[in-house]
C-alpha cells in the first residue's frame, strides 16, 4: 500500500453518485444505503475512468451473490484508516490461506496460501504478523489493523504460538512461517494498533473469504 492516502472515492450507487475527495463526504452518500457500491482510488484520473464504467467491473461478488456486506451500514463506527485480516481453513487441520484488505473498500493488498495441514488460528496469527511487517516496511504506524480472532491477537501480544498441531513433512512450510513470524515479533516493536472486529454487530470482517 502506498504511503500517500487514497484521495478519491467513486460512488456508483448511493444517495448522490459521484466522485468525492473526502471519506467523510463519501460516507454521507453510502451510510444506510442498502445497495451502495463504492471504491477508493489513488488519483482523480483513475476515479473518473471508473465512474464512467460499470460498478460491476470493480466489484467482486461473494459466493452468495451479495455485493453489499453488512459492515457498510456501520462505516461511521469503523476506523477508515485501517486494514483488515482474516484466514480460512477447510477442515481442522486442513488447507489454510490468509489475506489482508483495505477495510473500507475490500481491496486485497496481500494473500498467502494455500498451505496444507494447518489451522485457522495459525492463519489468523500469520495474517496479523504479515500485516504488521507489511505496514512497518511502508512506515505506516498510523494505520489500524482489524482482526476477528482473539486467539491470533493473543498469540501476537504474547509472542507465542500455542497449537496442538504436529509438524509433518506436509506442513513444514507452515511451521517455517510461524518461526519467521515469531522472530519478526522479537526483533520489531508493534507500532500499529490492533482492534478486535465486532462481528456480532458489524457482520463478517471485510477480509472474510465468504466460505461459511
Amino acid at each position: 500500500m502506498a504511503k500517500n492516502k487514497i484521495k478519491y472515492y467513486v460512488v456508483w450507487q448511493g444517495y448522490k453518485p459521484g466522485i468525492y475527495n473526502k471519506w467523510s463526504e463519501c460516507l454521507l452518500q453510502i451510510k444506510g444505503y442498502g445497495s451502495a457500491k463504492y471504491k477508493a482510488f489513488a488519483t482523480k484520473a483513475e476515479a473518473e475512468v471508473a465512474f464512467n464504467r460499470s460498478a460491476d467491473d470493480y466489484y467482486k461478488k461473494s459466493n452468495s451473490g451479495k455485493t453489499t456486506p453488512v459492515y457498510t451500514k456501520f462505516l461511521s463506527e469503523i476506523e477508515s484508516n485501517s486494514i483488515s485480516v482474516d484466514a480460512a481453513c477447510s477442515g481442522n487441520p486442513g488447507t489454510m490461506e490468509y489475506r489482508g484488505v483495505i477495510t473500507t473498500t475490500g481491496e486485497e493488498i496481500f494473500k498467502q496460501g494455500p498451505y496444507k495441514h494447518a489451522t485457522n488460528n495459525i492463519g489468523e496469527f500469520l495474517a496479523l504478523v504479515h500485516a504488521l511487517a507489511f505496514l512497518d516496511k511502508q512506515n505506516r504506524s498510523d494505520i489500524i489493523i482489524y482482526t476477528d480472532s482473539r486467539t491470533g491477537l493473543s498469540w501476537v501480544n504474547k509472542k507465542k504460538v500455542k497449537t496442538t498441531l504436529k509438524k509433518t513433512t506436509e506442513n513444514a512450510v507452515v511451521f517455517e512461517r510461524i518461526e519467521k513470524a515469531l522472530d519478526w515479533l522479537e526483533r520489531h516493536p508493534i507500532k500499529n494498533k490492533i482492534i478486535k472486529w465486532n462481528t456480532k454487530k458489524w457482520g463478517e470482517i471485510p477480509a472474510d473469504f465468504g466460505r461459511k
